[in-house]
C-alpha cells in the first residue's frame, strides 16, 4: 500500500514522514471514493445513483474523486509507512500531499513527533534504602486503642466542662455584618471538638464550657474557602450549647475482642491478627518504597531524548480519565464532583501534570528494558493475568478476554517482569 517510505528527524523528536500510495491502492480508493458519490447524483439519462464511471469521469474528470479516494486510502498508507520505517508516532499526523499526478504515484508527507530513544544505565543491583518492617508491640496498643476508639459510645455528661474529643450538641446562627447567610445555621447540630469539621478556630472557642451556656464565636472564613463570597469575611455565630456527650471506651478484654473481629475468640487472638495485618502491610510499604527508589535511580541512570509535549499531554489525560472514571463507579459523575469540590477539570490537569514527565520516563524506561532484554509473555502468564483483573475488579474472565487483545496483555505483563528485574535484584543498605 505505502512504498518507499523514509523518515527524517526534523527538531528534537519532531520529524518528516514521507511515502507514496500505489496505483492499485489508488485505484481501489477512487472506485470506493466513486460508490460514495454515485449514490447522491442525478444525471439526466440514468436513475439516480445508477450513473456508469465512465460518464462521470466523462462529466467532472478523475481528479474529481481525489481527495475523497484520499480520504479512504491514507490511514492504512500511513500506518504501512510507519511500520515500515519503524517509527513510533506520539501525536496526530500533520499530513500535506506533495503530488497527485494522474497514473502516478501519490506523494504524501506526514509531520509527526515520534517516542524518544532511550540509552539505559545500570538498571540492575541498584542500592536502596533499608526498609524497616518490624511490628512492634506498641503498633499493636496503638492498633488496638484505634479500634477502642472507634468502639466508643457518647454518654451524656451530666457535670463538667466541654473538653477536645467530646461531642456537643448545639443551635448556631451566624452573621456577616450583621446579617444572615446561606448555610451559616443549624439546630441540634452534633461536633466533636478537635475533629476540624467547621472553620478554623470555631471547635476551640467552644472548649471549657458548660450545657445551657450561649457562646458568641467569632472567626474569619479561610481567603481560599471554597464559598467566594465568604472567603476572608469576619463571622459572628451565636451558639447555644444544648448537651455534652463525652466517649465511653469499651474495656479491652475478650468481648471487646469478639465485637471487633468475629473471627476470633480472645483478646490475644486480636492481638496476634492485628500483628500479622500490620506486618503485611510494612511489607508492601516497604517493596513499593524499594520499587520506588530503585526505578528513580534506573531513570538517572539513563539518557533520555527530549520528551515531546504530547506525550505529556496524553499522559495526563489519561491520569484525568482514569480518576473521573473511578469517580463514576462510585456514583459521582464529573459535575457532581466538580460542584462538591470546587473545582475545574483543569485543575485535576494541573494536579496531575506534575509527575507527568516522571511517569512518561518510568514507562520509556521498562518499554526499553522489555526491548534489550528480549522479555517475554507465556500463555500462562497472560491466562493468569486475565484471571487477576477480573478477580480486581469483579468481572468475568471472558469479559476481560474481550476487553483487552493479547498485545495489550502482554505489553503490561512484560513491563511488570521489567519492574522485577529493577526490584528483586535492588540491594537493600
Amino acid at each position: 500500500m505505502a512504498s518507499k517510505a523514509k523518515w527524517t528527524k526534523k527538531k528534537d523528536q519532531d520529524g518528516e514522514l514521507s511515502f507514496e500510495i500505489d496505483q492499485d491502492t489508488i485505484k481501489k480508493g477512487l472506485d470506493t471514493a466513486f460508490r460514495r458519490v454515485r449514490k447522491n447524483l442525478n444525471v439526466p439519462g440514468f436513475r439516480k445513483g445508477k450513473v456508469p464511471r465512465v460518464v462521470f469521469d466523462q462529466m467532472y474528470g478523475e481528479p474529481a474523486l481525489y481527495q475523497d479516494a484520499l480520504n479512504a486510502v491514507l490511514p492504512g498508507a500511513y500506518s504501512a509507512a510507519v511500520t515500515e520505517t519503524e517509527i513510533k508516532p506520539v501525536s496526530q499526523p500533520q499530513v500535506s500531499v506533495e503530488s497527485m499526478e494522474p497514473d502516478q504515484p501519490w506523494k504524501i508527507k506526514a509531520t509527526v513527533a515520534v517516542e524518544p530513544e532511550v540509552k539505559l544505565g545500570q538498571f540492575q543491583k541498584l542500592e536502596v534504602k533499608k526498609q524497616n518492617t518490624e511490628v512492634k508491640a506498641q503498633d499493636v496498643t496503638d492498633e488496638l486503642e484505634r479500634l477502642q476508639k472507634q468502639q466508643a459510645e457518647l454518654v451524656l455528661k451530666e457535670d463538667g466542662k466541654s473538653q477536645k474529643g467530646d461531642t456537643v450538641v448545639i443551635d448556631y446562627q451566624g452573621t456577616i455584618d450583621g446579617k444572615a447567610f446561606d448555610g451559616g445555621s443549624a439546630e441540634n447540630y452534633s461536633l466533636e471538638l478537635g475533629s476540624n469539621t467547621f472553620i478554623p478556630g470555631f471547635e476551640d472557642q467552644l472548649v471549657d464550657h458548660q450545657s445551657g451556656d450561649q457562646v458568641d464565636v467569632k472567626v474569619t472564613f479561610p481567603k481560599d474557602y471554597q464559598s467566594k463570597d465568604l472567603a476572608g469575611k469576619e463571622a459572628h455565630f451565636q451558639t447555644t450549647i444544648h448537651e455534652i456527650k463525652t466517649k465511653e471506651l469499651p474495656q479491652l478484654d475478650d468481648d471487646f475482642a469478639k465485637d471487633v473481629d468475629e473471627d476470633v475468640d480472645t483478646l490475644d487472638d486480636l492481638k496476634k491478627k492485628i500483628k500479622d495485618r500490620l506486618t503485611k502491610q510494612r511489607q508492601q510499604q516497604a517493596e513499593d518504597k524499594i520499587e520506588e527508589e530503585a526505578v528513580d535511580k534506573a531513570i538517572n541512570n539513563a539518557e533520555f531524548e527530549k520528551i515531546p509535549q504530547a506525550m505529556i499531554d496524553q499522559d495526563v489525560q489519561n491520569q484525568v480519565d482514569q480518576f473521573l472514571g473511578n469517580m463514576q463507579r462510585q456514583g459521582i459523575n464529573p459535575q457532581m464532583y466538580y460542584q462538591m469540590t470546587g473545582t475545574t477539570e483543569d485543575d485535576i490537569k494541573k494536579r496531575f501534570s506534575q509527575d507527568s514527565e516522571k511517569r512518561v520516563k518510568t514507562n520509556l524506561l521498562l518499554e526499553a528494558i522489555v526491548k534489550q532484554e528480549d522479555i517475554k509473555v507465556t500463555k500462562e502468564e497472560r491466562d493468569q493475568e486475565i484471571k487477576d483483573l477480573a478477580s480486581e475488579y469483579g468481572m468475568k474472565e471472558e469479559d476481560v478476554r474481550g476487553a483487552l487483545t493479547d498485545e495489550m496483555l502482554d505489553h503490561d505483563i512484560a513491563v511488570k517482569k521489567a519492574v522485577e528485574m529493577i526490584t528483586d535484584t535492588a540491594v537493600q543498605k
